[in-house]
């Protein structure tokens, strides 16, 4: 069981964690329809967007490697976890938009807006808690200080500078 000063730190982490993940997926995402509309004035729009998707994927999943979840550069595993994650998002929402083509003969506008945003939201929510628990867990926790409180942050400290520092050490840490 975790202690009660663990679970507090927790919630505040998580709703940074998530507007992070709001703040470059979304980001990311008004990037991709610019680049998709101005791709597509050379090549096909279907092939435009397929090349922006997988682009766009890659980005967004190295920006919440190194900087939502807090683990560095993602790795080829959860690139293709992520991706996975969004294929599932993608057709979340054309299920939600068949599902009001089934439902109703001429939607509005209005609701056609209301229905994709809402499955939109929902899947990225649920993308959100997916990467967070599964494919960016073991970063996290590695990263994470540990919980016996016996290590000192100077010990630590001294532990990392006691190796000479080589030129692939010092671009990693760019």
């Amino acid at each position: 069981m975790e202690p009660a000063h663990s679970q507090k730190q927790a919630a505040p982490a998580a709703f940074a964690a998530f507007a992070r993940f709001v703040l470059f997926g979304g980001g990311v995402g008004v990037a991709s329809s610019l680049a998709v509309a101005a791709l597509a004035s050379w090549i096909p729009w279907a092939l435009a967007n397929a090349l922006i998707t997988v682009v766009s994927t890659l980005l967004a999943t190295e920006l919440h490697g190194r900087f939502t979840f807090g683990g560095g550069r993602a790795t080829w595993r959860q690139h293709a976890q992520s991706a996975g994650s969004a294929a599932i998002a993608y057709a979340v929402t054309c299920a939600a938009m068949l599902l009001l083509q089934q439902l109703v003969a001429a939607p509005g506008a209005v609701l056609e807006q209301v229905v994709y945003l809402s499955a939109s939201a929902f899947a990225g929510v649920a993308r959100f808690t997916l990467l967070r628990v599964v494919v960016f867990a073991r970063s996290r926790r590695s990263q994470a200080a540990p919980t016996g409180g016996t290590a000192l942050p100077v010990q630590a400290a001294v532990a990392r500078t006691a190796a000479p520092a080589g030129p692939a050490v010092l671009c990693h840490a760019a």
